[in-house]
């Protein structure tokens, strides 16, 4: 009897925290409020309202549904502004502002990706007697980042000149959705497989993101893309294929983590692909951000309160001060690191800025197994050694290209890149 009572409860629980489960029960929170306002939107357009429409709400329905600018040319980069050429300055200077760059993204990557390790697969209050509880609800750790994302892109938009925004706000929304199911599969994953794993996994998202600007946006790719590509894929299937005798249970590949790591990587590409769409569209990094991050928070804060998770989560926060901290912590990171993304790539080009979150990348690896002690195989270490190769590679031929298209007459334009 005792043992029935104590299967029930776990079965129960074990059914409500299935990650298939959760994720359908989000996705049912986010349509809530997409679909009444996709009627809206439909509404507005077949009245004209943008000649017809008259009133106090004119000047929000007009930028949230129709903007105010037409679409500027595309840039040559097709995310970001073109980077300003850097003013004349002393070497120690450059020097400087290149090691804070530096400095700045691995302090805010690397102890985001730790405290993202160590909330998602550790217990709170645990106790000689008491094995303690763990927090299962990613959702609210989304929210957690984007609510401060949210307030530090509104802030530095507000203190500092920006572009006219014009950009239908409605827009936004679609990467937010595809933003925040990849965030969300980012976290829940680790539930089922090693950090590391997670790690050469996103090092792997340029393959679909490839495969996605072929289909969706007929992009052309040089052989070294295609060849850097298979590279990736070799190395991370090494790593997968590997196994050590004495791994620990929690660390074991499962086909969950694969599937959710497989969403991540589906959710991620799309978000850049729409990100890029976007930015024909006269708008600054942090205009993007803020916009993103306004319906990340719409659509987070409403599933949470829809399903009651949003108190439960805060109940929690109450009982354990130490995973309030952590989880503020990690939003801190987070967007301190997007700030020393665009810092970075406005001040040296996106190819210093790829050298350095490539050395983080195997950074968080190498830290990762030191704190949590996951072990890895010479197979798996030869893999990882493939993967960081061949992006290493996938730079270097990126800068020889870009050096070579600018030596192009002025007719011929060099293919896209990812």
């Amino acid at each position: 009897m005792a043992t029935g009572e104590e299967i029930a409860p776990a079965l129960q629980d074990s059914w409500g925290d299935f990650w298939l489960f959760r994720f359908f029960v989000n996705a049912a929170g986010y349509a809530s409020i997409v679909v009444p306002g996709f009627l809206l939107i439909q509404y507005f357009k077949r009245r004209n309202y943008l000649e017809t429409g008259r009133g106090i709400c004119f000047p929000v329905i007009k930028s949230c549904v129709f903007g105010s600018e037409v679409k500027s040319v595309h840039q040559e980069d097709g995310s970001l502004p073109p980077r300003a050429e850097p003013t004349e300055s002393s070497t120690a200077r450059q020097v400087f502002k290149l090691l804070f760059c530096a400095a700045g993204l691995q302090a805010s990557y690397l102890t985001w990706g730790v405290l993202q390790e160590r909330v998602m697969t550790r217990t709170y209050g645990a106790t000689e007697t008491d094995p303690g509880e763990k927090f299962t609800d990613s959702q609210f750790l989304v929210f957690m980042n984007r609510i401060l994302a949210f307030t530090v892109a509104g802030l530095y938009c507000a203190l500092t000149k920006q572009p006219r925004h014009g950009a239908p706000m409605y827009k936004y929304s679609f990467a937010s959705l595809s933003n925040i199911l990849s965030s969300w599969c980012q976290y829940e994953a680790l539930k089922y497989i090693s950090f590391p794993t997670q790690v050469l996994a996103k090092a792997s998202k340029v393959i679909p993101v490839m495969m996605m600007g072929k289909l969706v946006s007929r992009k052309s790719y040089e052989y070294w893309e295609y060849l850097t590509a298979a590279l990736i894929s070799v190395g991370v299937s090494m790593f997968l294929l590997s196994s050590a005798p004495n791994r620990h249970v929690s660390t074991v590949t499962t086909f969950s983590g694969v599937v959710l790591l497989a969403g991540y990587i589906i959710f991620d590409s799309f978000t850049s692909n729409w990100q890029d769409a976007l930015f024909t569209y006269k708008m600054s990094p942090v205009q993007m951000m803020f916009g993103v991050n306004v319906f990340s928070c719409l659509f987070t804060v409403g599933s949470l309160l829809e399903q009651g998770a949003l108190l439960e989560s805060v109940r929690f926060m109450a009982r354990h001060s130490e995973f309030t901290a952590h989880a503020v912590l990690l939003s801190v990171c987070s967007a301190c690191g997007q700030l020393f993304i665009f810092y970075t790539i406005n001040q040296f080009g996106a190819a210093v800025f790829t050298i350095i979150m490539t050395l983080r990348q195997a950074f968080a690896i190498l830290l990762s197994c030191l704190i949590y002690g996951h072990t890895v195989t010479v197979v798996g270490g030869l893999g990882i050694a493939v993967v960081f190769m061949a992006l290493f590679l996938r730079v270097y031929a990126r800068s020889r290209m870009k050096k070579r298209s600018k030596k192009l007459p002025p007719g011929e334009t060099p293919v896209q890149k990812v």
